[in-house]
């Protein structure tokens, strides 16, 4: 999952079969200089070639059976289960060889692979380390290296080992290519946008945003942001700032605060946590992985108090899909009223359409906003929209949404909004 957890999204990718049988059906075409390969390694390499791993699989498990201290059959065993998926069987496979080969720079490197596949990207280091020491030669090292040292937020040697690999192969388009996506590795976003909410009831409301969201360190970022509207023919400005620290390559935590001028239209005061966990479930898959959230969020209006409490999931699928539910159930109280808690619920599908362009469609039932007063009290309503996001650079990009709210007594809502983001 690719690679690596960032702060405030767990984000997950996964290593592509395909390529790992074009680079074994490339070892296969190897010459085995001044040796001749045993029949069954041929037997595994046919049945390689031709994408059947299985088959494979039970050839080398044959062979283990006659003889257990063919270390070459054990680690063909561990590639196989880790080609399969098995990632936890090939890490104790490639570890039982290392008992007795522990300078085979090839299964040094395949344990490396299953743990990075697993996420464990600090463990998957010390084996490649071992690996390039004992062959500082080879430029696929360097760029394993510095892919690992990427997903843990360490840009700087990442750089370093992918200019080393070019140092020795000048023409490696994966370590141009990892050189390449560190250009997007920016710690500052800076955000500015505005918005505009139509309705039939009352005047057009409008306002602006803008926001700044920091990368700390590699397990500590930071936010900032105020918003500014006219609504409802009053003039508000609230201010809102979190940290987010993650826990580990799977958990991010996010706390948080805000005080505003509300003018009895939006929180005086508000505080909030979001915990997210993300789970890899490999590519073999369709529902790649999933991320679950929950988050508290307690909002002080000047008549009403609110709690919201909302758990979530984020489905990862092929072909860069994204699928999110939210389930906020919130509490509200009135001066004088007992306090009453009402559900509600949002949807939403996020698309590639083009290389540098994502769409996506969201569906929503109840009082999904409670920010704005408007959106708290004894109403429903219905919510259809969409937006999209161009990404113009690896330091720029453009957002927009529109959205239609049908409510409860006649009322509706039309709305749209932009925002510029810089990163540097």
């Amino acid at each position: 999952m690719a690679e690596g957890t960032h702060l405030g999204r767990t984000v997950v990718h996964h290593p592509r079969r395909a390529s790992l049988l074009v680079l074994a059906f490339a070892l296969w075409l190897l010459p085995c200089a001044g040796q001749e390969k045993p029949d069954w390694l041929a037997n595994v390499r046919e049945r390689i070639a031709a994408q059947d791993l299985p088959a494979a699989l039970q050839i080398t498990e044959r062979r283990l059976a006659e003889a257990p201290q063919d270390y070459e059959a054990q680690g063909w065993h561990g590639r196989l289960l880790a080609w399969s998926g098995r990632w936890t069987e090939a890490e104790d496979e490639y570890r039982q060889v290392l008992e007795f080969t522990p300078n085979d720079v090839d299964i040094l490197v395949g344990l490396s692979d299953v743990l990075a596949w697993q996420q464990r990207f600090a463990e998957a280091l010390v084996p490649l380390d071992r690996a390039q020491q004992l062959e500082p030669g080879r430029a696929e090292i360097h760029v394993r290296r510095g892919r690992l040292l990427q997903a843990l937020g360490q840009v700087t040697p990442a750089r370093v080992a992918f200019r080393e690999a070019l140092a020795i192969e000048p023409s490696d388009s994966a370590a141009r290519a990892g050189l390449s996506s560190l250009q997007g590795e920016f710690r500052n976003e800076l955000r500015i946008g505005t918005d505009f909410d139509f309705f039939n009831f009352a005047d057009t409301s409008k306002g602006v945003m803008v926001s700044l969201r920091s990368r700390l360190s590699s397990r500590w970022a930071g936010s900032i942001a105020g918003t500014f509207q006219d609504r409802f023919e009053q003039q508000t400005g609230r201010f809102v700032a979190s940290v987010t620290y993650q826990l580990d390559r799977r958990s991010v935590i996010t706390v948080g605060g805000g005080a505003g001028r509300d003018r009895g239209v939006i929180p005086k005061g508000e505080a909030f946590f979001e915990y997210d966990r993300g789970f890899n479930f490999g590519s073999q898959h369709f529902v790649r992985g999933v991320e679950l959230t929950y988050g508290q969020r307690w909002l002080w209006f000047q008549d009403a108090r609110i709690l919201v409490l909302s758990p979530g999931a984020i489905f990862y699928l092929p072909r860069d899909f994204t699928w999110s539910v939210q389930i906020p159930v919130a509490r509200s109280r009135f001066p004088g009223l007992p306090a009453e808690w009402r559900p509600s619920g949002i949807t939403r599908l996020t698309f590639p359409l083009r290389r540098e362009l994502t769409g996506n469609l969201f569906y929503a039932v109840g009082t999904e906003n409670f920010a704005q007063v408007d959106q708290v009290g004894r109403f429903s309503a219905r919510t259809w929209g969409g937006g999209v996001r161009h990404r113009i650079n690896p330091r720029q990009d453009v957002t927009a949404y529109v959205l239609y709210q049908d409510r409860s007594q006649g009322r509706n809502q039309t709305s749209f909004g932009i925002t510029y983001g810089i990163r540097f």
